[in-house]
This record gives C-alpha cells, structure tokens and sequence, in this order.
C-alpha cells in the first residue's frame, strides 16, 4: 500500500522523481542493528528485520508473531516494557542499555525506542518500535569521554561572538566527539541551495570550504524528515538493506513509518550521491530556526565503517540543538542590533519631515537620510512636485520616469533583487541597477533605493545541472547524481544583494510616517494658501454712484484652497475694471501664482492699458516668470455712466447680462487660457441696462459632469433671470459635488 503521491515499492528511483520516494517507509533497515516493532498491551512482535538473525540470532521467521521476551530473552523484555510503561514518550529517554544471550553468550546491547507515528487504532497503544543495536566502544559512559568535553563545547559557543565563530567551533566540537574525518556545516539559502561555511577535516583531505549544493541534492520529503528526526547516521555506505518482514503491519496494512527510526534505510540515490564522494560512512544532524531546516552538520568518513556510539551521537546531537538555540539568540542580537540602529535613523527622518522650513525630498536625502536607514548605492525621493537624490542614481528625467512607472504598479511596497526578471520594464529604464526597493506613498509620493548588479562566483561541488547516465545492475538504465564533485564555478548576474525582511519592514514603517507628514504639511498648506488667497481679495468692494457690487468666493468641495479670485478697481478715466480669475490647481502654488497675476493685472490696468493689452502682458508674463503655470480669466471694464461693457476672456466664459427683458449670455471669444496657446485678440462689448446686472463668475459655478459649456451657461442664464443674488446663484447653479472654486461677481446697475 503506497501513499498518495508516492512512488510504489517497485519503482526505480531516479533523480527526476526521487522527490517523490517515501523515504519514510522504506520497507527496510539497517544492518547494523535489528528493527523490531509490537504492540506494548500484549508484547507480540508484528514485525522485524531480517538482520535479526545476524544482530540477534534469530530467525525473522521465529521472531515475528511471538512474544518480545522470546526474540531477546525475559529479562531484556521486562527492561524496555518496565522502562515504555513509566515514560510518556520514550522516545526522550534513549537508550536502554540491555544483556541479551546471542548464541550462547551474554552480550550487550543499546535499545533505542520510540513509537511509530499515527499507528494508535481502536484503543490499542501505538507500535512500539525497538532497534536494537550491538553496544560499541567505549564499554559505557564515562565523565572524560561525555561530559567534559560537551561542557567545554557549551562554554566556547557561549564565548563565540559571531556566527563565524560559531561555526568554526560546532564543526571542531563535533569532530572530537564522533571521530569524523570530515566535519562540514551547510547553511541553506530561502531556496535550500547549500553552502560549506565551516568545515573541519582530515589534514589529507581537500577542502569543501565555500563550496555550494544546490536544493535538488535534499529533496522536500528528506528535508522534512531532517526537521523531525534530528540525526541520522550511515555506518556503511555500501551496505545491503535488511528487509523488514512483513513489508505491511498486519494491524493497520500500511508500511512501518520510520520516520523517527535509528536504523531506517536510507534513499538508495543518496546511498550514490555519497558513493560517488567517496564517502565510507556518514552521519548528519539538523539544525532548526523557528521549527525549519535552517542547515545541516554533515559527518564524512572515508577510511572505511564507523560506528560512533549512541553516546557520542547523543551528545552531538545535543550539541547540534544548542548550536540551533545559540544560532537563533545570535541572529536575534544581531537583528536587535539593526533595529535599535534603524530606529534611531527612523526617528531622526521623522523628526525632519516635521520641520516645515525643510521641503520633504530635503528631509529623506539629508543626513540622516535613507542611505543610512537602509543600505543601497543610491536612492531619491519624489514627493511635493520636487526631487532629491542621494548615492549613485540616474539623472532626474529618468528617476521622474520611473517614479511613473513604479506609481503605475500601484503597488505600496516593491521588492525585487532581479529587477531584469521580476519587472523587466522598469529594468529597461535603469539598466546599472538590479536591486530595487520602492515606496509608494499616498500623496503622490515615490521614494525609491537602487542596488547595482552583484556579480556573484558561486562555487558548486560538482556542475548542479548535470545529471550522468550510468548503468545499474542488469539491462536498466537510470539517472545517478553528479559524478564528479570538483569545484565547478557559475557566475550569476543581474542580481543585486538581496533586500532583508527587516529592511522591507524600516521601509514599510517609513512610508507610513511619510504619509502621515505628506497629510500635515498638506493641512498646513491648505491654512496657509487659505490665509494668503484671503488677504488677495478685496476686503471690500469700491462704491460706484449708481450701481452696488457683491461678490461671493465659495472654496471646493475638499476644502482645498485654490487659484480662485476676483478684483474690482476704479480706472483714473472714470470707468471700472472688473475681474474673475482662475489659476488651475489648489494649495500654495495656485494662490502665490494668483497673487501674482492679480497684482501684475492690477498695475497693469490702472496705468492706462486696455484689457486687451493687460491681458496679453500677463499672459507673457506667465510665460517667461511661471513656465507650466495656466490661468483663465475674464476682465470688463465698465462705463458707469452709460452702461457700456467692454470685456476680453482668456480661456473663461464671457460674462452674463441681465435686463428687464431677460438674461443672455456674452459672445463666447474663443481666446486660450494664459499660458497656452496662441493668443487671439478679441473684444466683447454689451449694454447694462437701468436696473440690469452683469454677472462675472468662474468656471466653478457652471461645471458640471456629463454636460456641455452650452448646457452648463444656459442653466446659469435662466437662474439669473430669476435673482441675481451671488449667494442664490451658488446655492442653485453650483454642482453640489464639485471639487472646483465657485466665485461669482455681480455688478447691479440701480
């Protein structure tokens, strides 16, 4: 019976599907010990290895379906039963040292125990699982041997102040334990390729220091049995399996699971893979972060068997767990160190978005700046209609157009170490970079890091693409691992160094203090384009005999102050000049620029130009002093005494008569807006009637969506016919929803 997605028992195993071997179950053990497995409620053994007969001396055949007591004798029975009855979990109370008569003559035996996983079926207790391995020299635990030197290993971890040395001292301690020849630590990358980063050896022998696995060489399954089990010992590479009699349990008809088994059988493919090293015998033991396979010390002896007793493994192993723990406090300090250090330049650029004398680009590429929050070649800021960079980056018209792009993805936090492969479009505008980290912040803001191209030689055991034809026994043919395991160099580029979680976390922390000061510099310059666009406007409006002027400013729906205004100034030769105009945009740029034209149309008008002229002058002027900058506006000047209008539009809509006969609306000039287009010099003229009115008003008024110019004067037309009271006029003409200023200039002839 085969597990879902497994390969069957009798399918070759090759290096194309060996991630699907159960490596779990593999239905043999061994040799070097005997596997026995029986129910604890009655002590009847359901199955066992052949090696029995070898380890034990008895037949399989003899041994399954009796007792435990007739397989190593009554009084060893009684040892591990007693032992199994007083633990919970027997696992953690290994091993059981026991006599047993093997032909004739008393020997000794270490019995190591644990219960096979999810075989507990209709109340009975699991499978008990009893290897039973021959004791080896040392005869038994002594302080020199054990205890001295794991404490004097425990003491130099304690003293390593790096992960180096940590290493260094693992793979030495180890060493001296086992008797390995060769003693490696594997650190695994986020995708289990594996690199030697520590190694002690045999004199002899050639270094694997630096060299790099890739994942393939430690399958899914096998790593996951490294995370539960956490040593695994190979004595002799080239043994023959010992079959496990019956393959099923009776009990449950599926294989015995060996995941936590001493003497499981190992993949037949990785059995090669250290054959073809040369290896002899072999032995790992796992080294977890958080619960996951973060690496692996790695035991290669060459010169034949070794069998390291369970002592000296056990204390490796322990050493291994403690190396796992001190790994994780090292890595936890050093996180703590960067953190305190990242929030201490966090704090510093908070501190100085604050400042409102310092402009946001200023504050970020300063000093403190994001150079030193987060370590990259170059980076820029686009924030505020303005840009700053600091370190190594494009010229400005290429950061504008990427801060576009990355804007465009509308994505609030990118990552990427392969620009080229993740966003090739975005590579394209800056081919020196292949690391990128960008922020995108509410407010139209983009702050961006750049790393360059890392070209990496990374060392490999042996070519990992390489997959060498070799013939097995008979006809068959199948894959085998690399044959050769000679450095083998491949030079990666178009990667940059990849970014930290910690790093992509300070980043995601910035961008929400930098939104948050995007939303108090944008409040303050609503007050302050507010105040200044108020302190622009007429405090009051110049009395004219016969006629009363009102005008009404209503700012957008969002609150925003705009470029809205309105002006209303005696001419020396009697007559008046009235005007409504509209800078496009809100906030402090639309009012200075307001500020601006008005007070330039202002001197303009009362030293004796017409309004055409005015008009053309200030378009100029926007031009050449404010490039980028448009306006709309609408000036009339009118005659008191007669009535008569005359009024030039640059972009606007004309002004609205109203008579006792009606309202209508001025002819539509067609002139541009300020800084646009072609200037076209034309007039309007029209007659105010006795008791008639002329309407000045923005476009703010009129606009609404889904509706035409036409549309949109015809409606302000026919109110006006009605009242012409400029409060009236917005409460009934304005688009409730506009997001535009409405202001409007009502000049009432009496």
């Amino acid at each position: 019976m085969t597990e879902q997605g497994f390969l069957a028992p009798d399918e070759i195993v090759d290096l194309d599907n060996c991630a699907r071997e159960p490596i779990h179950i593999p239905g043999r053990v061994q040799p070097r010990g005997a596997l026995l497995a029986l129910r604890t409620d009655d002590g009847v053994v359901t199955q066992a290895s052949e090696s029995t007969a070898e380890v034990l001396g008895v037949d399989v055949r003899d041994v399954v379906g009796g007792t435990l007591a007739s397989a190593i004798g009554t009084d060893a029975a009684t040892t591990i039963l007693d032992h199994v009855a007083r633990v919970e979990n027997p696992r953690l109370r290994n091993p059981v040292d026991v006599d047993i008569v093997v032909r004739g003559s008393s020997r000794r035996f270490e019995v190591v125990l644990h219960h096979a996983p999810d075989t507990e079926t209709d109340g009975r207790p699991p499978v008990l699982v009893v290897e039973v391995e021959p004791f080896s020299s040392p005869p038994e635990l002594t302080y020199r041997s054990t205890f001295e030197p794991v404490r004097d290993a425990l003491a130099e971890l304690d003293r390593a102040t790096s992960l180096a040395e940590l290493y260094d001292v693992a793979v030495r301690r180890v060493r001296e334990l086992t008797g390995f020849d060769r003693v490696m630590l594997y650190h695994f990358d986020a995708d289990y390729n594996g690199e030697v980063v520590a190694e002690a050896r045999r004199d002899d022998l050639n270094p694997f220091l630096g060299l790099h696995y890739p994942a393939s060489d430690i399958p899914p399954q096998a790593r996951a049995l490294y995370e539960k089990n956490w040593i695994r010992l190979i004595s002799d590479i080239d043994y023959v399996p010992s079959e496990i009699v019956p393959t099923d349990d009776p009990v449950t008809g599926r294989p015995l699971d060996l995941t936590y088994g001493n003497l499981r059988s190992v993949s037949p493919i990785h059995v090669e893979y250290l054959q073809n090293m040369g290896v002899g015998a072999s032995m790992s033991i796992s080294l977890l972060r958080d619960g996951r396979l973060w690496g692996l010390i790695a035991c290669h002896h060459y010169s034949g068997t070794h069998a390291p007793p369970y002592a000296a493994r056990a204390a490796a192993e322990f050493l291994g767990s403690t190396l796992s723990a001190r790994l994780v406090r090292q890595a936890e300090d050093d996180r703590a160190s960067a953190a305190r250090r990242s929030a201490g330049v966090l704090a510093d650029l908070v501190s100085a978005t604050r400042d409102d004398d310092l402009p946001l680009t200023a504050a970020l590429t300063g000093a403190p700046g994001l150079l030193d929050l987060i370590p990259a070649d170059g980076a820029f800021v686009i924030a505020e209609g303005r840009l700053a960079s600091v370190g190594t980056t494009p010229d400005d018209a290429t950061c504008t157009a990427l801060g576009r792009r990355i804007a465009d993805l509308g994505v609030e936090v990118l990552v990427t170490h392969h620009l080229k492969q993740d966003h090739p479009e975005l590579a394209e505008l800056v081919p020196g970079s292949a690391g990128l980290l960008a922020l995108l912040v509410p407010g139209d803001a983009v702050a961006v890091w750049l790393r360059e191209e890392v070209v990496q030689s990374v060392d490999w055991g042996g070519d990992p693409r390489n997959k060498a034809i070799a013939r097995s026994e008979g006809d068959s043919v199948r894959l085998s691992p690399r044959k050769s395991f000679a450095r083998w160099r491949e030079v990666v580029r178009d990667k940059s160094e990849p970014w930290t979680d910690d790093q992509v976390d300070v980043a995601t922390s910035l961008r929400s203090y930098v939104a948050e000061g995007l939303l108090m510099r944008g409040r303050r310059d609503i007050r302050a384009a507010s105040t200044l666009q108020q302190s622009l406007l007429p405090t009051s409006l110049p009395d004219v005999e016969g006629w009363s002027l009102e005008a009404v400013y209503e700012p957008s729906g969002g609150g925003h102050a705009g470029g809205d205004w309105y002006d209303a100034l005696p001419l020396g030769d009697g007559r008046l000049a009235a005007v409504v105009g509209d800078v496009t945009g809100h906030g402090l740029p639309a009012a200075a620029t307001m500020g601006q034209l008005r007070n330039a149309l202002r001197a303009l008008l009362v030293t004796g130009s017409s309004a055409v002229q005015a008009v053309s002058q200030v378009d100029h002027l926007l031009r050449t002093t404010l490039p980028g900058q448009v306006a709309t506006l609408v000036v009339a000047v009118l005659d008191p005494s007669t009535g008569e209008v005359e009024y030039v539009t640059a972009g606007h809509p004309p002004p609205v008569m109203v008579g006792t006969d009606g309202a209508f609306v001025g002819e539509i000039l067609g002139a541009p807006p300020l800084g646009v287009g072609l200037r076209v010099e034309a007039v309007g003229t029209a007659q105010v009637p006795t008791g008639g009115s002329l309407v000045l008003f923005s476009d703010g008024l009129v606009e609404h969506r889904d509706e035409s110019i036409v549309e949109a004067l015809e409606r302000l037309r026919s109110a006006a016919e009605h009242s012409v009271d400029p409060q009236r006029l917005v409460a009934t003409v304005r688009d409730p929803e506009s997001d535009d200023d409405a202001t409007v200039l009502v000049l009432r002839r009496h």
